[in-house]
This record gives C-alpha cells, structure tokens and sequence, in this order.
C-alpha cells in the first residue's frame, strides 16, 4: 500500500494544475519540492548529531545511548521519507501538468479561436474518426459529425502569415458523401484542410481549438501514415472483412470487443450497453490485454513457480524470454488496439509484472497498479481528468482489493468457488464505478450486476476467437472467416443480454447526476455494502430484498400502479413527457395504444410507454415531419408489434422523411399516407383525419392556390372519440392560416373536450379557432426551460379565458386523461 499514497498523489496535483494560471503551478511545484527536500535532510541531520553526541558520550564515560532512541529515529525517518515522497511526487505531478497545459496553450491558434478566425492548416491525425449521433435542436436535426483528434502542424492566418506549431486541436467534419474516405484515415497521416477555428467547449481541455472543416469533401492527403499505423489498419480492416459474413449484432460487436471498432454499432444497441452498464465492452479494456497475458503466462502469481501454467512454460520459453514476449505482444497490443485510457493503464501493469517475471522478483498486482498510475500521469498529464481512466484504475483496484475478500466470504456460505470469483468481481467493480457514472450519465443501472454475470462467461471465449481471426485474416481470409463465425456465438450472447436487460421496465433508475449524485451513491452504498454480512446471515431478509429487487426491475403495472398511482387504471389518453417535442398515446385495449408523434427522444418515448404497459401499436401517426416530432421513431418501435405508420403527404424536410422511411423499413412496418376526411377505428377509438384538406383555396392564397407546402401547416390533424364519448383535438403545429382553414373547412372540429395545443403553445394561435372548440382542457407539450418560450403567456391566458384548464408537460410531467362529463379529469406526473 506504500505506492498508493504517491499514485494518488500525483493524480490530483495533474488534475488540478492543468487548469492553474503557470505562476501558481510552478510555486506549489516548488514549496513541495523543497519541503520534502527538508523533510529528507531534517532526519539525517539528526542522526549525524545522535552519532556524535554519542561517540562524545562513549569518550568521556558516560555509558551507552537510551535504547528507545534508535528505533523511534527509525520510525521518524520512515514517515519523513513517505511524506517527502508524497510532497515530490505532487511537485512532479504539478511541474509536469503545468509544461502540458502551456504547450497547448502556446502559438497563436488558441488567440485565432477566440476570434473564431478561418484558417488553412496543415494537421497530423492523431485518432481514428468518431462518428457523432444526430441530435434535434428545435424542429430539425443536427448533422452527424465526424470527430478526428489532430495535430496542426502548420496554419496559415486570414492574412496570408505562416506559422510552424504543434497544437492540439479537434476536427469537425460533416459526414456527407465521403464520410468512409474520412473515417479510413489512420493516425499520423497528414491532411491539408480549410475551416473555422473556435475556442473548445470547456477549459482545462486537452484542446486548443475545434477546428469545424469546410464542405464534405474528401480529404486532401499529404502525408501516409507510419508503417505500424499502416499495419495496425490492415488488421483491424481484415477482422471488419472476415465479421462481413456474420448476423447484424454480432458483426457490429466482435470488431469493437476486440479492437474498439464501433464504427458498425447501432445507435439502439449502443443504448441497451449503456442501460446495462456493459459499455466496457464496447471499447477496447483492459480485459482483453489481461486474457493475451494469462494464455501466455498463466496467473500471475504462480509465473515463478515450477508448475507455472500458459503457453510459454510449455513451449519451453525461459521466464526472460516469456517477459520479452509479454512486452513485446503489450505494445503490439495497444498500437493496434489504439492507446485508450484503460488499455494504457492495462499496459503499465502488466509491463511492470512481466519486469518482475523477467527479473526474478515476487510483485503483487497493487503495488504494479500504483505505479502504473504514477508513471502514465507523469507520462500524459491529462489521463488526470480522463473519466475513462478513473473508470479502469477504480475497477482494476475493486478487482485487487475487494473481489477476494467477497469472494472468500461467499464460499464460506457454501457458494462454489467460480461462481462466488465472478460474483464478486462484478459486484466490486459496480459498487466502485457506479458513483462515477452518475457523475456522466444521472441514472443507476438496476440490472448491471446480473448482466454483467452473464455476459461474463462469453467474453473469454469470444475475445480470444476474435484475437485469432484478427491474425489469421492477413495470411488465410477463410480461416479468419471461421473463426469468426464461432466467435459470433458468444458475441451474439452478449448482445442478447444487453438487449434483454435494457427492454427490462425497470432497467435504469433516474438519480441525481453531477458530483453530488456521486457522493449521494457512494454515502448509501457503503453502509449498504457493511450490512451485507449481517444480511447474508438472514435468509429470509435476502429473500425479502431480492424479490423487492425483482419488482422493481419488472415493474408490473399493476403493482406500479398501487406503488405510484400511475398510470391512472382508467386512461384514455396520454400526452408523454419527451421534452421540447410531441408524442401521444390513445388507449385501444389492454396493452394497446394509437401513438401520435414520438418526440425527438427514442428513450423517452419508449419509457412512457413503458410505463403504461402498451406493447401492441395499431398504427403510429406522424404529423408532420420535423425531427421533434419522429426522431424517437426508433423508441416506439423497440420490443413492440406495430401495425403501421402513417404520415402527412408533404414530404418535407426531405431528410427527416427519409429518417421515417429508413426506420420503417429496418423493422419492416408499412408506411401510409393519411387521406383526407378518412376515419379509422380501432377497440374503443374511432378518429377522422380533418387536415390536410385536398382543397383548391390554399391555407396562404385564394382560390386556385396550391395546398399548403410549409411542414408545419401540413400537419395531420386529427378528431379522436374515445369510450364514453370523450373527445379529443390533436392540431400538429398547425400554424394560424391553417388553423382558420380547418376552422372554414366543412368538417369543422367542433367543440371537443381535450385540445392538444399546436406548436407546443407557442403565440401563433388563431382565437376564433381556439373559441370555436372551447375545451374543458388544454395539453400542452413543451421541453422545461427550452429556448423558445414556450408555451407563450398569451396563449396560456387564452386558453383560460376560453374556459379550460391548462396543463403542459414541462411542469407537470406526462398527462394522462380519463373519465368523461363530469368526471373529465387530468393527471399529471410530475
């Protein structure tokens, strides 16, 4: 335990000096240095005076020296010398932090950021392309982004000046026709591109600059990369060939269990990880390197033993030679697996216990731990604040540390001994980490640990399988193929694990995110875990837990009902809480419900319905098609049967609609359009679709114009009759013109009893519409603290004054409405 103190040392001084002013970082980097310089010579000058008060003692007679007073200097020195290691290693975490920030923050690119300046330069690659996932911002979708780590190496100024610089900087490139000529490159190759620099979004950042590049054009190389790059690509592309033959999931996850290529991942399949927390498995860890070391030489532990075990005793290689090759297989490793903060920190360690091999020498894997950390965060300062790398050295430390002690503790309750090692470790490494992913994602995992257990069992075999065909695929592609398609069972596994737990009602709790929400977790799991001992004595108390356990995570509606009140036994209709968007459920049948619109969000949507038990959709009704209302598409179409979708006949944007079309094909539901006055009826609902109308006056023009072309005022608007006669008036985002055509078109709405307000309330609504339906209540759907003032005082006064009751999901959370006449009443979960 001697090196930790230093580790941790050193960690929180990089972290915290990066983001210091220089002056302040070289002053602390100084005090530290000259009081451990003290504390060092403080003893030894004591001694020096002990010796000779001593042998001045001896001479005159006086007899020996107190026989306490050796080992009470022993013991005084020994805790000089550790807090001096401590004070140098803070010197040395804090001088080396500080060089790193001002080499980033040197040269004029950050200067021509702060201006957002346009610039020509010429970069180095340092990272493979990370494709971005679309996101909405108001109405429409933001661009899929690629994002390239680089090096500018050259940049000339608006001014035609020249500059020779090595700056840190992050390429944005738009993902348009030439996104696969972008996302071949390989790190070290050379590029000469165009773009805007602009300040990155957060200080202390290992960036300069963001550099957005212009057009979607293909890269323009100047420079091929390093021939080791060139290697690690020929790899990594050849085990992406040899996974072409394999099934969807498993072709998208071997490349990214073994690699890190996650290029193939769907955005749907990346969620279930994330729900699962097996995201681990998605980027190169740790883990990987540790299976190559163990099939080489065994558990560490027994490497000195005669009856040492893996593949280097039996081929007769001599612990020196099995530490050459460790290392040399290490480096292979990360070159071509790239140098990810966790497969950094795995490399630290198991260099240092192949030197230990290599040397003769008996080394716990902690203290290798310890110093790992101490030589990469004096190696790159900025792995201080890497969360990935808290991550991996939090996990390793419970497997060092925790893991054994639970894991003897099960056996001694009679668990077998394989079962109680992998229980223990994936209970460790969650109570550890689940802190830390609060901080970046506000939710707790409830079905992490038996996820994890039974992904655990595949991750061996389907690593190793991938790791063969990766070798294999330069030299004999049918061979790499095979093997491949073994590996594809258990590959195939995992995923169907992370699936099924991720479609679990009850998969996620929400918690409260940030540094707070952490220590929240952490100040409850510690208790938590002191009681498990006493707990585990109660058979009955662990019964009782674990089938609280099982309820939550299943959720049942019933019992969620009871628990919650929600949602209300008798709902007709739900307007959902899906943000600065639009989604609505209409009851029809027992786990049955007509979805109009989806949100921008595919969680939210399908947590709400979710939470009201519908696993069976007739049809979905797209409005229209902006991103807030089908982004979430994907969300309604998880785990469930629908029917089919049908949308508005205006097209527009055409990107969005192609969204539409592409989602609907992948899962094989048939696309509609809505025909005017058309009714349907499905169970207890019957609807008539009022707008668009095949009209020649136009909603903008007079008689002979076209239908409206605007997305917003093509909106289907719909007239619902629930049971019991209730009523309902979904607008779209009707825009005023179109709402006075619905209202002088001959099927007019008609008074109904529950309006949807158009456009998430915003001040566009025309008030002879509003007056002429009259609702008893008013929904209003609209994200809390969105950009657009939504919804408008002007139309919420309006609404009242029109004699209805508002409620909008920003305060009220989602909506449900049931009953009728008299007993028409709304209920919000807020």
């Amino acid at each position: 335990m001697r090196l930790v103190a230093p580790a941790l040392a050193v960690w929180a001084a990089a972290a915290s000096a990066l983001g210091l002013p220089g002056r302040w970082v070289a002053w602390a980097a100084v005090t530290c240095a000259v009081a451990a310089l003290v504390l060092l010579a403080a003893p030894a000058a004591r001694a020096s005076r002990a010796s000779r008060a001593s042998r001045a003692g001896g001479a005159a007679g006086s007899g020996p020296a107190s026989s306490g007073a050796h080992p009470r200097a022993a013991v005084t020195r020994s805790w000089a010398a550790s807090a001096a290691a401590v004070l140098l290693c803070v010197s040395a975490g804090a001088a080396v932090a500080g060089l790193h920030g001002a080499d980033v923050r040197r040269g004029p690119v950050p200067g021509l950021a702060r201006e957002h300046a346009r610039v020509d330069a010429e970069v180095r690659v340092t990272s493979d392309a990370r494709p971005t996932r679309p996101g909405v911002r108001g109405d429409h979708s933001t661009p899929a982004l690629l994002l390239i780590a680089a090096d500018v190496t050259e940049v000339v100024r608006p001014d035609g000046a020249s500059t020779r610089v090595r700056t840190p900087v992050l390429l944005m490139v738009p993902a348009g026709g030439h996104r696969a000529d972008w996302q071949k490159l390989l790190p070290s190759t050379r590029l000469r591109l165009s773009g805007r620099l602009s300040p990155p979004a957060h200080g202390g950042e290992r960036l300069a600059a963001v550099l957005r590049v212009d057009g979607d054009g293909a890269p323009r190389i100047t420079g091929s990369p390093t021939w080791p790059q060139r290697a690690a690509g020929g790899l990594r592309s050849g085990l992406r060939e040899a996974t072409d033959g394999l099934d969807g999931d498993a072709r998208a996850l071997l490349p990214g269990l073994v690699v890190g290529d996650t290029s193939r991942v769907s955005p749907e399949l990346h969620d279930a990880f994330k729900a699962t927390d097996l995201t681990h498995l998605l980027s190169v860890s740790g883990a990987n390197l540790s299976i190559l070391l163990f099939l080489l030489i065994g558990p560490p532990g027994r490497a000195l033993n005669s009856e040492r075990r893996g593949l280097a005793p039996r081929l007769g290689v001599s612990l020196r030679g099995t530490a050459l090759t460790g290392g040399a297989l290490t480096l292979a490793f990360v070159v071509v697996c790239r140098p990810e903060p966790s497969v950094l920190r795995a490399a630290a360690c198991g260099l240092i216990t192949l030197l230990a091999i290599g040397t003769g020498r008996r080394r716990s894997l902690l203290p290798a731990l310890a110093a790992a950390v101490v030589l990469l965060v004096l190696y790159d300062p900025w792995l201080a604040r890497s969360y990935g790398f808290l991550l991996s050295v939090l996990a390793t430390g419970a497997l060092l540390t925790l893991a054994p002690r639970w894991s003897t503790a099960l056996r001694a309750r009679r668990v077998p001994a394989g079962p109680a090692e992998v229980l223990a470790a994936a209970a460790a490494a969650q109570a550890v980490c689940a802190p830390v992913v609060v901080v970046l994602a506000s939710r707790v995992s409830l079905v992490a640990i038996p996820c994890n257990l039974l992904a655990e069992f595949a991750v061996a075999p389907a690593t190793v399988l991938g790791f063969a065909a990766l070798a294999a695929a330069p030299v004999a592609m049918p061979v790499a193929e095979l093997l491949a398609q073994v590996a594809g069972v258990p590959v195939g596994w995992i995923a169907k694990v992370a699936r099924t737990g991720a479609g679990l009602p009850g998969a996620q709790a929400r918690w409260p995110g940030g540094w707070p929400g952490a220590a929240l977790l952490a100040g409850l799991t510690v208790p938590a875990v002191l009681l498990l001992p006493r707990l585990a004595r109660r058979p009955s108390a662990c019964a009782v837990a674990g089938l609280l356990l099982v309820l939550a995570v299943l959720r049942p509606v019933p019992l969620t009902r009871i628990m919650t009140g929600w949602p209300p036994p008798d709902w007709a209709f739900v307007l959902c809480d899906v943000g600065q968007g639009d989604a609505m459920v209409l009851a029809a049948g027992k786990g049955t419900g007509v979805v109009v619109d989806a949100g921008p969000d595919p969680r939210a949507v399908d947590r709400c319905l979710r939470d009201l038990g519908v696993t069976r959709v007739p049809l979905v009704v797209l409005t229209h098609f902006h991103a807030d209302h089908v982004r979430g598409l994907p969300g309604v179409l998880r785990g469930r049967a629908v029917g089919a979708i049908q949308t508005t006949s205006l097209e527009e944007p055409p990107a969005q609609a192609a969204f539409v079309r592409r989602t609907a094909a992948a899962a094989r539901v048939a696309t509609v359009r809505a025909e005017p006055g058309e009714r349907r009826r499905t169970g207890p609902l019957a609807w008539q679709v009022l707008w668009p109308r095949d009209s020649p006056r136009a909603v903008h023009g007079g008689v002979g114009a076209a239908e409206p072309r605007e997305p917003n005022d093509s909106s289907v608007t719909l007239r619902v009759r629930a049971a019991g006669g209730l009523t309902l008036l979904l607008l779209g985002d009707l825009e005023p013109p179109a709402q006075r055509g619905l209202l002088r078109s001959r099927e007019g709405p008609g008074r109904v009893d529950v309006l949807k307000v158009a456009h998430h309330g915003s001040a566009f609504q025309d008030a002879g519409l509003l007056h002429s339906v009259r609702p008893r209540l008013a929904l209003i759907s609209c994200g809390a603290d969105n950009p657009y003032g939504h919804p408008s005082a002007r139309t919420v006064s309006a609404l009242k004054a029109a004699g209805a009751r508002v409620l909008r999901t920003d305060t009220d959370g989602a909506i449900a409405v049931s009953g009728n006449g008299s007993g028409l009443r709304a209920v919000g979960r807020s």
